[in-house]
């Protein structure tokens, strides 16, 4: 009889031992994800929204604005508003309106401002930030914490595993024949095993679709993505969307309003499916007829419908893009067909000659608000990679912006004296085969470009170049390889955001020019809590020609 109990207890710790040795498996509702990151040009304020993760229902929402220099003083009210829907009217009484509010006081100097909000469940919600004039809705979802079916599996097997040994010792002890004691420790082999093998095996189970990124978000699937039955392989990707941009009234110098309209390319429904990609709902390029950049972001004002404060410097044409990721369908970036064209008055006609600041200049040394930046170009020859590294300041103090240390926009190829023009550049621009947003994400070079060629080219679509170092180098692009210098989230842990100066001086590109001409290139860094924008002018050889 003892020596059964031996047997018993020796099976126990040798299936104990299996369960631990695989360490905590990784189960399929990993929910434990970073703080969301959301660039918004909210009038004449540039401002990046912090939403700290919520570690606990009912619990605090901490947002922090994060603003930079030459940010106006003010208010801004904030409010949280549930948005999802759910099967049970009870849980979606409260839909669409405000639950919560607070209010935060920017200051005059650039730093972080902070504001708590309640949140009283799991669920798909909208920040909805007001400065007065404006109102914008970043959405958001607050992730439920649920238990998989093999935590489930897990944990039942265990806890009858622990009923059924007290069950063999009672037996053990009591019984008169030792053979009785097999039957209930046969059971708690079986519920070891069963519990062991759901640990191991559910590492490889797919996990469900993520509620806001890859479905839809509903209150139900949020708060318990199991309960939802899906197969376990589906094509979830999104047609091209369609960029509509809404006439723009303003004259040159005057404050306007650019709205734009993204339309589903299937449906002509509105698209209200853009998910935070590099750290905002949409990145807005406009080049100008001077050759000045401005990489916006606009805020979403209601399904679909993005816009932006601009106040345009000249007359002249303005050529734009918008770059934007559709749930479950990646990465776009649309070139407006029509771009903008700003009148003017006597007084402010179209310009004659480029300030300082906005002349391009070939590599070297400038001057970029009292900051000197240097760029240095190897390889500039079309169908190799080049790469370029500006070294913005003498000291590692760059910020992270939109999650990356730098970013270069690239335009041509083009003509020299398109290129050079200090009044063609808007429309030169808005007819150049491609447009590319390439980054550098840290000190050792990690990059991705999202490249555009012109409509015409793919009947519409564009060309959509992208590198990374998790990837490699896809589509004749280069990619070095190497550290993400801490940008990156490990662990469920949050990216560095900008209020961390610890980065640079140098940053570095790799790209490949696709054909030879004349190239715009702007490169973008923030440093003391201003982004610089240091214009640049290249000359690509053509592939295998003299430099």
């Amino acid at each position: 009889m003892s020596r059964a109990v031996g047997v018993v207890v020796a099976v126990v710790l040798c299936a104990l031992g299996l369960s631990t040795a695989e360490g905590s498996p990784a189960w399929a509702d990993s929910t434990a994800g970073g703080d969301l990151q959301v660039a918004q040009t909210l009038g004449g304020r540039d401002l990046t929204f912090t939403l700290r993760r919520v570690t606990g229902l009912p619990g605090p929402l901490y947002v922090d604005v994060l603003t930079h220099r030459g940010t106006a003083a003010g208010t801004l009210r904030l409010g949280a508003v549930p948005t999802g829907v759910s099967a049970d009217r009870a849980d979606g009484a409260s839909v669409g309106t405000v639950t919560s509010s607070a209010s935060v006081e920017l200051g005059g100097t650039p730093g972080s401002y902070g504001a708590a909000l309640e949140i009283d469940r799991a669920g798909p919600w909208e920040l909805v930030v007001d400065d007065g004039t404006r109102t914008a809705r970043i959405p958001f979802v607050v992730p439920g914490q649920v238990t998989s079916p093999p935590e489930r599996v897990v944990f039942g097997g265990f806890v009858s595993a622990g009923a059924l040994i007290l069950v063999t010792l009672f037996v053990a002890v009591r019984a008169r024949r030792g053979g009785w004691v097999l039957v209930p420790a046969g059971g708690v082999v079986a519920a070891l095993a069963t519990a062991v093998t759901a640990a191991l095996l559910s590492a490889s189970l797919p996990a469900p679709p993520e509620p806001g990124r890859e479905v839809d978000a509903t209150q139900d699937n949020v708060s318990d993505p199991y309960a939802v039955v899906r197969p376990v392989t589906s094509d979830s990707s999104r047609p091209p969307a369609s960029l509509t941009l809404r006439p723009f009234t303003a004259r040159a110098t005057e404050p306007g309003t650019l709205r734009l309209s993204v339309h589903d390319g299937a449906t002509g429904l509105p698209a209200d499916d853009l998910i935070v990609h590099d750290s905002a709902l949409m990145h807005l390029l406009v080049i100008g007829p001077t050759g000045e950049l401005w990489h916006l972001h606009p805020i979403r004002t209601a399904p679909g419908t993005y816009e932006v404060q601009m106040r345009l410097p000249v007359a002249g044409h303005y050529a734009v893009s918008a770059e934007f990721a559709r749930r479950g369908g990646g990465v776009q970036q649309i070139r407006s067909a029509t771009g903008l064209t700003v009148t003017g008055d006597a007084r402010h006609g179209t310009a004659s000659a480029l300030p300082a600041a906005l002349a391009p200049q070939e590599p070297g040394t400038r001057v970029i608000d009292g900051v000197s930046v240097r760029l240095s170009a190897s390889s500039l020859r079309a169908g190799t990679a080049s790469t370029l590294t500006a070294r913005v300041g003498d000291t590692p103090t760059l910020q992270p912006w939109l999650g990356m240390v730098g970013h270069m926009i690239v335009v041509g190829p083009l003509d020299k004296p398109a290129a050079t023009s200090p009044t063609r550049m808007g429309g030169a621009a808005q007819d150049a085969p491609v447009w590319a947003h390439a980054h550098s994400m840290g000190g050792e070079m990690g990059m991705s470009a999202h490249d555009m060629t012109s409509e015409h080219d793919l009947g519409g679509m564009p060309d959509h170049q992208m590198t990374g170092a998790e990837g490699g180098a896809k589509d004749g692009d280069a990619s070095a390889s190497g550290s993400m210098s801490g940008l990156m989230p490990l662990n469920g842990d949050s990216p560095a955001d900008e209020t961390v100066a610890a980065y640079g001086p140098d940053v570095a590109f790799v790209y490949t020019f696709p054909s030879a001409g004349y190239y715009r290139v702007w490169i973008q860094a923030e440093r003391d809590s201003a982004v610089l924008t240091a214009p640049y002018l290249l000359h690509v050889s053509p592939a295998g020609g003299a430099q």
